[in-house]
């Protein structure tokens, strides 16, 4: 079982920072003005959604496996608003903080630790529950940043993945010593 936690937490290292790279390669392509469009009134702009995203893992991943993961002083639903629009780099230090709790919880968990339980809104979670839960959250978000900034940015877009056409390019690439395709 030790193996297969710390394969586990390896797997979920690699698919948050995988995530996290997505979604500010994205950003990174916005100008400031496109950071907070919303498509009409009841849409979501990207920043709104990184807002969400850094107050979730505040709460979920403070006091990780001490505490509940909806922390009594987080208000959700003002995730969701922007009274007043902050800086570009406000808004990263927002989104890095978060990112930084997150890791920093995971790299704390050993393999020893999936015996245990925690409660996320008074829930109880196995560690493996709890952390599958946070990627699914976080890899749907960030479906939506990279959505927006793709419509946003039009003929502009610099691909994120395998360019439209380019399948049978990147299947003929060699494959390295890591079983990954060279570029």
């Amino acid at each position: 079982m030790t193996d297969l936690a710390a394969a586990y937490l390896d797997e979920a290292r690699r698919s948050l920072r995988g995530n996290k790279r997505l979604a500010e390669g994205a950003i990174a392509q916005l100008s400031d003005d496109e950071l907070f469009h919303q498509l009409d009134p009841e849409a979501n702009s990207i920043a709104i959604i990184m807002k969400h995203i850094a107050g979730n893992q505040r709460s979920r991943f403070t006091d990780f496996l001490t505490s509940d993961g909806e922390k009594p002083n987080r208000h959700r639903d003002t995730e969701f608003e922007m009274p007043a629009r902050p800086a570009r780099e406000e808004l990263m230090r927002m989104w890095e903080e978060g990112w930084q709790i997150v890791f920093s919880a995971v790299e704390s968990l050993k393999p020893e630790d999936f015996s245990r339980t925690i409660t996320i809104r008074g829930e109880p979670h196995t560690i493996l529950q709890a952390i599958n839960r946070q990627v699914a959250h976080y890899a749907y978000h960030i479906g939506q940043i990279v959505l927006l900034a793709k419509h946003l940015r039009g003929a502009e877009w610099k691909t994120l993945s395998i360019a439209r056409g380019q399948s049978t390019q990147f299947e003929k690439r060699p494959i390295g010593k890591l079983g990954v395709k060279e570029n």
